[in-house]
Order: structure tokens, then sequence, then C-alpha cells
């Protein structure tokens, strides 16, 4: 678990607030007197605009609170901020703004904080536009102490922390160079000129883009390069350069093609000293292509569809990264700011939820347990009735509210919610009908990973998890001022209330630490008076509530992803079955922090379950089997793996990445070297480069380029029969395209991008990060 997990809140207006009209199903309301007193209260007194939060370490109940007001003028920034701390999880908050000097700090780049438990901070500070350089704070005590550290740089982004040392920084300037720091921040050394992109890989490699002519915009130019020695040398790795990313132990590029505008993507995975093509389509100008997720097994790739049509195709990948597979047609990922739905459920292995665009433009959820082997639409919760645009009120099914949903302004105040901790659990707003609905959603839950489902809260909430899943807090999105927190010990089934203050707040969010582990929860908001507005916390501590830890027989077995009792395939998934230890939803009781997930696997007998379709073939709807695509159907299946051609002899199946099922069905799949040497030649030879003799080439920013600008919107359509209005569709309206294929320059703006979680401003770009 990182620790370098922030939130931000900012106050907003009342009136802009979605009420809720349906009224919560009822709750028991504890009305011990004990249970209303002013709870860990902290009042934050000045005029902040904003409140950052950040928690340092790992169960160390050190919390940071940067509150910040700020008055953009013409020449430069006027504003104020103040630096809070906490030792005990933000039950008391102490002002140590001191500490800084009294400094602004600059809000866009947050608080860098160190991984794991190192208990570093970094605060980038505004200085005056005639400064030389910039300034930053360093800790290295959890916060206790800062240094002031002048620069001889501006900074562009955020502090880089090298994942493997915590005192290695990367930073990049506002004149495009590289940066490298080996003592936290106390000396800076600039590594490279004209740098625009830049990323740590494994070891301490730093991978970066440059171009050798014209500027950071001649995407499909650029040159990548290596450093594994902090700057002493430099190798290049790949020309012909769009974009680049890291994911799991891949290296991806998206490499322009010689006679045309055409992409494609490039996997190494012995750091760029190798590569291969990967087998997936090419993409044009107008079209992108995105990791949706990377481990070291596997990646799942999006890859657009031509035009601004808003779905693309998911394909997933082999154990090397290079072959693919089509896992899921007509995938959601809109052009209107890139956003997707595609959620790893990190509660229950090998289970994804995300959308499908259907042929109405109706927007459907659909899930998958075995890792994308094969895609369903989610079950319908027991006792519910289906909504106004199920044409069929007997055969409906339960659609999730993501991202794209929280992107159209809906109703849905939080994205679906697992920890990999809380076995089983997930939490999502969602709407039981044929299609997402524009109408109020409610909260459903989920104790076996998706499977199955049932209503926890009626009508929007924020919700979390704590104690691995022992507790589940959910506050009502409300237009109006509240004071009553819900909370839940029984996975959702029976919910309990507590007022936290007498005086109600306008709230603005929960905040509690990463993990799920922790049994403390902040309740932020701001009251208003006249003329007045003011940040207020209140953080609840649940082992005032749950007194008793947690024995062994407050524990039962239960077998995952379990489907057919009494099977001897029952659970296996992924070629393998696991059983657990799960709390029970009678008991009553703390997990604790030291809580760990006892689970017990054994392999099972491989069956076409363990099968992805191989390359040139696909799982037609509602089929087992996988078919030969047609177009590919006669020809000899070719590809060029580590500079070989190779030839697959198949029927059609090939293993899950990361799939450990032994004997069983074994189809007949070959891989034969035909003794050709086949290469990309998007990749130039090898250089190897040192500092004192690299000619100074300029690096390129975030590699990302707007070609084609489109915009979607939400259309609900009235007056058609059968509640069709009700339905939530997508459309586009095609834009006119910029001549030189670059919209204006947010599209290339690093300081924009680097602190966007998920979204992104444009179709065109190829999202490798």
């Amino acid at each position: 678990m990182t620790s370098a997990v922030s939130a931000t809140f900012q106050p907003i207006s009342p009136a802009s607030w979605h009420p809720n009209p349906g009224s919560p199903k009822p709750e028991a309301t504890r009305a011990n007197e004990e249970w209303t007193r002013e709870e860990g209260q902290h009042v934050f007194d000045d005029l902040s605009g904003s409140v950052s939060l950040s928690w340092v370490g790992d169960s160390t109940g050190v919390i940071l609170v940067l509150t910040t007001f700020h008055v953009p003028l013409v020449i430069m920034t006027f504003g104020q901020s103040k630096l809070y701390r906490s030792e005990d999880y933000g039950k008391n908050f102490k002002d140590i703004t001191n500490l800084i000097n009294n400094t602004f700090i600059r809000t866009e780049f947050g608080m860098a904080i160190g991984p794991e438990n190192s208990g570093k901070v970094i605060l980038t500070a505004e200085v005056s536009g005639g400064s030389h350089g910039g300034r930053i704070f360093r800790s290295s005590d959890f916060a206790k102490n800062f240094v002031q550290t002048d620069l001889p740089f501006h900074p562009l982004t955020q502090m880089m922390y090298s994942p493997q040392n915590s005192d290695y920084l990367l930073a990049l300037g506002t004149e495009n160079g590289l940066w490298v720091s080996k003592n936290f921040g106390g000396k800076w050394e600039e590594i490279h000129k004209a740098v625009c992109l830049a990323k740590w890989g494994s070891e301490n490699t730093i991978f970066f883009t440059t171009y050798v002519n014209g500027s950071c915009t001649d995407l499909g130019a650029l040159e990548l390069w290596r450093t594994s020695d902090l700057g002493k040398s430099f190798k290049t790795i790949g020309v012909k350069i769009y974009s680049f990313g890291l994911g799991g132990r891949f290296l991806f590029a998206s490499v322009m093609a010689d006679k045309d505008a055409t992409r494609r993507i490039h996997v190494s995975t012995d750091q760029g000293d190798t590569w291969s093509m990967a087998q997936l389509p090419s993409v044009g100008q107008e079209q992108f292509y995105s990791i949706l997720a990377a481990n070291d097994d596997m990646v799942f790739m999006h890859v657009d569809e031509p035009g601004d049509t808003g779905f693309g195709t998911v394909f997933t990948s082999d154990d090397r990264g290079i072959v693919y597979s089509k896992s899921l047609d007509r995938h959601l990922y809109t052009t209107t700011g890139g956003e997707t739905d595609f959620t790893n459920v990190t509660s229950l292995r090998g289970v994804y939820i995300t959308s499908v665009l259907s042929e109405d433009n109706s927007i459907q959820t659909m899930i998958t347990f075995d890792q994308g082997g094969r895609w369903t639409h989610l079950r319908k919760p027991e006792n519910s009735e289906c909504d106004a645009t199920a044409k069929n009120k007997n055969e409906c099914s339960l659609h999730i509210h993501a991202s794209y949903s929280i992107s159209q302004k809906l109703n849905v105040p939080m994205a679906p919610l697992s920890e990999p901790n809380a076995i089983g659990i997930v939490i999502a707003h969602g709407s039981v009908g044929d299609a997402i609905s524009v109408m109020v959603p409610d909260v459903y839950i989920s104790d076996d990973g998706g499977y199955s489902w049932a209503k926890m809260l009626e009508g929007p909430h924020y919700y979390t998890i704590l104690d691995s899943g022992g507790i589940i807090v959910a506050i009502e999105h409300s237009s109006h001022p509240i004071n009553v927190i819900k909370f839940s010990t029984d996975e959702g089934q029976c919910w309990q209330t507590y007022t936290f203050t007498r005086e109600p707040i306008y709230f603005t969010g929960l905040a509690s630490e990463p993990g799920a582990r922790s049994m403390n929860i902040s309740i932020w908001g701001f009251t208003e008076s006249f003329l007045t507005r003011q940040w207020v916390s209140y953080t609840i501590d649940f082992k005032d509530i749950l007194e008793r830890n947690c024995e062994e027989k407050d524990y039962t077995v239960w077998l995952a992803h379990s489907t057919d009792p009494g099977e001897y395939e029952d659970g296996c998934i992924l070629g393998y079955k696991e059983q657990y230890l799960r709390l029970r939803k009678s008991s009553v009781c703390q997990n604790g922090r030291d809580y760990v997930v006892t689970k017990q696997p054994s392999i099972c007998l491989c069956t076409l379950e363990d099968f992805l379709c191989d390359f040139g073939y696909f799982r037609p709807e509602n089929d087992s089997k996988c078919v030969e695509q047609p177009e590919l159907k006669g020809h000899d299946l070719e590809f060029c793996l580590y500079g070989r051609e190779e030839h697959l002899t198949t029927n059609g199946y090939r293993k899950i990445p990361g799939d450990r099922c032994q004997g069983g069905v074994n189809p007949i799949r070959e891989v034969k070297d035909l003794k050709k040497k086949c290469t990309s030649n998007f990749f130039s030879p090898e250089k190897q480069n040192s500092k004192s003799n690299s000619v100074p080439i300029i690096l390129a920013i975030v590699g990302l380029m707007l070609v084609t600008v489109v915009a979607g919107v939400l259309i609900v359509k009235k007056y058609v029969c059968g509640g069709r209005f009700l339905v939530h569709r997508y459309s586009v309206l095609q834009q006119h395209a910029e001549a030189n294929g670059v919209d204006g320059g947010d599209a290339l703006d690093p300081a924009c991008r680097s602190h966007k979680s998920g979204y992104h401003d444009d179709s065109d770009e190829d999202l490798l990060e």
C-alpha cells in the first residue's frame, strides 16, 4: 500500500448540489446521549478556498492538511495557505504553517508524499516572477520539521520519487530540463535538456522522450531514451515514438509507421533492449490506444474505433504482452474527455466491470469474472423491480454508474468501491433496467465479488469501507446541511445512524486512511454564516463503538467464485479455487489494523474456461466456443517475436495468463520459428550516448496529439414510447478538425495533465500511462 494518497475538497454552493427527493429506508437510530457529543471536531479558522489532505506513512496516524486561498491576477497569483498536522488520524490538528515560513504553497502540485513509511514530504512554494528558481520545503520525519531549499530551476510538475529509493527524485523544469536529486532534494543536477515526459522504471531506471529536429509537438518523430545510472550515460531504445508508458513488467511504445499516418504498439519486457510488435490493429490519427489495466501477467488494451464513435474494442494479451485476443466489443470510451467505466474489482481476483455502448446508443454494464475471458450482464438484484427503461419487466439487469455518469453530471457522487482486504465486497450506484438510467440511482452492494447484488441504500450516498470490511460508512448526498452518519457492521444489511454534531454542516467529503484498515473516518464540510464560511472536520473512532476484538468463532469459511455448490469445478477461476476466512455478518467486533486475509488455494483441472480465444479467434455472444475471425479464414497466422518470424498453429485457444490449472483439457497450440528475420523498421539500431559527447536534444512534452476535437453530449429523448426517455444515451457532435492536427495547447500541457486521475483532454492520444 502506498501512503501517497490525498483527497481535495472544495466548497460547493448548496444551490448547485443535487438533492435526493427520495427518503432513505428506515435505520436503527442510536439514542444514547453519549453518541451526540461533538466528536473529534476541528475548525479551520481561515478563508480557505480549498482543502487538501494527505496521509503520511502507513498506520502512523499522521495527516497533513493544506488549506489555500488564492486570487489569480494578470501577472501573478496572490494567495495564502496554511498547513496543519494531525498525529491521531484527524481527531486533533496543529497549525504548523510557521514551519514553512508562512509560505504560499502551490496547490496544483499538491503534497508529494514519499513511498511507504519513508516519512518524506515535499511542498512546492509559489515564488515571485523574477526569481531564478523555485523553492521547496522538505521533511523526512513525517512533517515534524521542514527544511527550505531553493532550486536552480522552476519546477513544472510535482517531484517524482524513485519507487526503489525515496532519496532519488526526478523533476521537470519549466524550461524542459530533466533534473535529478540523489539526496532527497538537497542538491539537484540537470541531466538532460528539453525534457517534457519522463518516468521512473524499475531499478532506478529513467525513461524519457526527446526530439532531434522540430519541436515537442512532432509526435511520431520522437526518440525514446533510457538511463540506468541517473544520467551518467544514455541509450536510445526507440525512434518514431508517438508516446510511451509503463504497466506491470511491460514497457509500451506507440510508434508511427513509415508510409502512412498509422501507429502500432510495440512491447518490451527487458526495459527496451528488445521490442516486439503487439498483434493489435493499427490506429489512425483520429484514434487512440489506452492501457486499461496491466500487471505482471497480462494487459487489457482498448483500441479506439475509427471516427467519433465513443467506443472501441478491448483486447487481452498473452503473458508476453504481444499476442492479443478480442475480449469485448463496443467498449465505452468516450471522446468527450476520454471517460471509461473500466473498473478493477480489487476485492476478488479476476473481476472487472465496465460499460458497453449498445446499437441504440444506450449504455449497459458488463462484468467478467475470469480476467476478460467472458463478459456478461450483472444479475438483477433480488426483490428489485425493473425501472421504466425495461422493455420486459421480468428481464433486466443491474447497471452500474461509474466515471462516465459522473462526467455527465448525473446524481452520482462516487464511483464503485472495493478493497483488496475486504474480500468480496463491491459498492456502487446503480439502476435496474435495460440500460443505465438518468433517474436518481440507489446504492447497491455485492458480498461475493459481483455475482449477486442487493440494494444497500436508497438514493445517492457517499460511502467508504473501514476495518477490512467490518464497517461500512455512508452519508446521504443532500443539498441540505447534514449531521448524521450511517454505519453498518453486517455488510450493508442493517444500518444505524449516529449524530456526529448538533450543528449541521454542508458536507463535502469522507476521508479515511487508504487501505481500509483504519477504524477512523473523518467527515469534512463547512458552516456558513453572514459573509463567513469555515471549514470543519469531525473524526469518529469506531473503536469506541466496536469494543470487542474478533475471535476465531467470528469467522466462517467462504469459497470464492462459487456458482455451483457440490460440483468439483465449483469456485475454479483461472485454474484454482480459494477458500477464505470471512467475518460473519452477525459478528459485531473489530478485525483490527493487523488483520491479514486468510485463504487456502487449491489447483483445478483445466477446462475450456481456462482458455482465451487465440489470436485470430473470438467468442460470439452467448457462446463458449472460440471461432475464427472471418477476415482471417484461410490465412496463415504469422507474427514477429523478438526479431524472428513465428507461425502460429492453433485450434483457437490459449491459456489465460496467470491461470494455474493442470491436466484436463489441453487444446493444441504450437508456435514455430520460421527461421526468418523480421523487425519493425520503426526502431533504429541502439545508440550508446554519454554526457560528454551527447548532442543536446530536447525531449518531448507529454506525447499526446490532438487531431480531432469531439464533444459528447447526453441526450435525454422525451416523448418516446416505452420509457426510453429515461435511458442514458451517448451521441457525438462532430466538430471541425484543425488543419495542423493540433487544437490549442491543453493537450500538450503536462502541467495541466499531470494532476488528472483517469481524465483525458482529448480522444486522439495514446494513453499509455
